[in-house]
């Protein structure tokens, strides 16, 4: 599972691969019209490309001589399970926190 989880948030670390996931959000795409809309070569926009595809977050096909690209809907729910863990534990109070220790440590010395 880590292993999958640091390829999901490698991928996602880049502003382009978000863009393009965003893009891909649409519908399916050539891998020309997701190049389209940025000031990179094709080269490097396959690259891009590779990089969310080994993530698991897009398939590629090739369909006659169009390569296409469409996102994987359940590519992030392992990521998303993962960030959820996060969210179940309230937030540590250090000011009552520090109130609470401070009565314990008199409360023992008297």
């Amino acid at each position: 599972m880590e292993t999958r989880l640091d390829l999901v948030f490698a991928a996602l670390s880049d502003p382009t691969r978000r863009a393009i996931l965003t893009m891909l959000l649409e519908d399916d795409m050539a891998v020309t019209d997701v190049a389209e809309p940025f000031e990179m070569s094709l080269a490097a926009i396959s690259k891009h490309l590779t990089i969310l595809s080994r993530a698991g977050l897009i398939a590629q096909e090739k369909r006659g001589r169009v390569k296409w690209c469409k996102l994987d809907p359940g590519a992030l729910r392992e990521a998303s399970v993962w960030m959820q863990g996060f969210g179940q534990f309230e937030p540590v109070n250090l000011d009552a926190f520090e109130r609470f220790l401070e009565e314990e440590l008199r409360d023992d010395s008297l």
